[in-house]
């Protein structure tokens, strides 16, 4: 695979998934170099705009001096994949732009494929591209290392930093080196948010004082809450879109703008509204969000939670069958029903008999109803795996396999190529040996997710 050439090795996931989609975006393998979006009058501007340019002194520092003595060069591109800085080599940069890596050009997977930048801003992860990983054929002879960077405010990705040479100057810290850049970056971003903060505190903490009782913040210009009276009483982010902010709970709030960011008063009376409760329970770990706020949740409470959602009231005794079968014991149940009725509130989980009286959504239950409209694509979409797939439960068992069978029975009635290829993701399908064999015969030769799925179809026969 160094070489560019040809390799019976399958290609790493994160460099087949990103193959997919960039040759789902019409990208030409032939392709000579990526698009020019700016000139370089039109760079300075940009530059100067850009959240990272102040983190500039600290990337050259950690990365140029590698750079250099690597034959390779710094790229620091926006969140789009813009190339805004390109530094480093004399030779390496060159060559570089006889390619198109140069600045103002564009590298996302949409306009160059597959390569570090591009496919560190897909995934949202360190990436290391090699030689024939790079979907364009012209950039075989580069290796590229990338790191994400992130708004330690928001959390939102807004660049990415990268390191770029020659194949024969590959160099095995190099993702290590971008990574740590890249958190050295957003460290230095985080410790200018926090000295803003205390200039917000300092200039209008007295706006705060004069209300005298009365329940409010100082907001930050993205609506991060910097201070408020009393602790406590609102989520972390607030959203400043309007003069007049709806908060979770229902109640109503006044956004009186501030210098470098706001004041929020809350009026005294309260207008109630139903807690919204969201159960993510196809994933590899249970999830709760409640009312927008993530709740750390154990396996037991999950299975609580599936219970009263799938049966709706029931008592103690019920809870113990369905989650214990014949060995429950209520008393048991009890206690931990008072510990996650701790944890959700008294308006969240009821009591005699047991019931959720939030509004609850759950992603196992919406793929139950795209499978009663018939809905196949946008239930295979939704089924990201077995439901709370360690859970022993009865309760638990008896709907997971329901509805992995559902999703299974939909998908291979339906014959659509890219149905199998999302159900064969999931743990319920990875080792299906019917689905794998329809979407063998289902994909086009030309398609790079043939290979994979026949590779794994042929490993599960060698281990028949």
């Amino acid at each position: 695979m160094l070489s560019g050439t040809h390799t019976v090795d399958l290609p790493r996931s994160v460099i087949s998934a990103s193959w997919q989609r960039s040759l789902a975006a019409n990208v030409d393998p032939d392709l000579h170099t990526a698009p020019t979006v700016f000139a370089a009058d039109e760079l300075s501007d940009l530059r100067k705009r850009h959240p990272l340019y102040p983190t500039l002194p600290l990337l050259r520092e950690t990365l140029l001096g590698f750079a250099e003595e690597a034959k390779h060069i710094m790229i620091v591109a926006d969140a789009q994949g813009h190339v805004l800085w390109c530094e480093g080599a004399k030779d390496t940069r060159g060559s570089a732009e006889d390619v198109g890596l140069a600045e103002g050009t564009l590298w996302s997977e949409g306009a160059a494929g597959t390569n570090g930048m591009g496919t560190a801003l897909a995934v949202n992860s360190p990436v290391t591209v090699h030689s024939a990983e790079h979907l364009v054929r012209t950039y075989h002879h580069w290796t590229c290392a990338a790191s994400p960077i992130h708004d330690p405010d928001t959390g939102t990705t807004i660049g990415v930093v990268d390191l770029s040479g020659p194949i024969e100057t590959v160099h095995p810290s190099m993702v290590a080196l971008v990574s740590a850049s890249s958190r050295l970056a957003e460290s230095e971003m985080l410790a200018r948010m926090h000295a803003q903060d205390e200039e917000l505190r300092a200039r209008n903490m007295r706006h705060l004082i004069a209300l005298r009782g009365e329940p409010g913040a100082l907001l930050s210009p993205t609506g991060r809450v910097v201070a408020v009276e009393p602790y406590g009483l609102l989520p972390s982010r607030v959203d400043v879109s309007a003069d007049r902010v709806e908060l979770p709970d229902g109640r109503e709030a006044v956004l009186e703008p501030l210098a470098h960011g706001y004041l929020l008063r809350i009026p005294r009376q309260r207008h109630v509204r139903r807690s919204v409760l969201s159960l993510s329970f196809l994933l590899p770990e249970p999830k709760v969000v409640l009312d927008g706020r993530e709740v750390p949740i154990s396996l037991r409470h999950a299975e609580i939670l599936a219970a009263l959602t799938l049966q709706g009231r029931l008592t103690a005794d019920q809870l113990a069958l369905r989650l214990y079968g014949e060995r429950g014991n209520p008393t048991t149940v009890r206690a931990e029903l008072h510990r996650l009725r701790a944890q959700l509130g008294p308006d969240v989980l009821a009591t005699r008999p047991y019931r959720l009286t939030a509004d609850v959504e759950t992603d196992f239950l919406a793929v139950r109803a795209a499978l009663r409209a018939a809905d196949v694509p946008l239930a295979v979409s939704r089924y990201r795996g077995s439901l709370l797939r360690r859970s022993e439960a009865p309760v638990v068992l008896a709907e997971r396999d329901d509805l992995a069978t559902g999703v299974r029975k939909a998908v291979l009635q339906r014959g659509d190529a890219n149905a199998l290829w999302t159900f064969t993701q999931t743990d319920s399908g990875e080792h299906d040996v019917e689905a794998l064999e329809q979407l063998v015969k289902l994909l086009p030769p030309d398609d790079v997710r043939l290979a994979i799925a026949t590779a794994r179809l042929r490993r599960l026969s060698q281990d028949d």
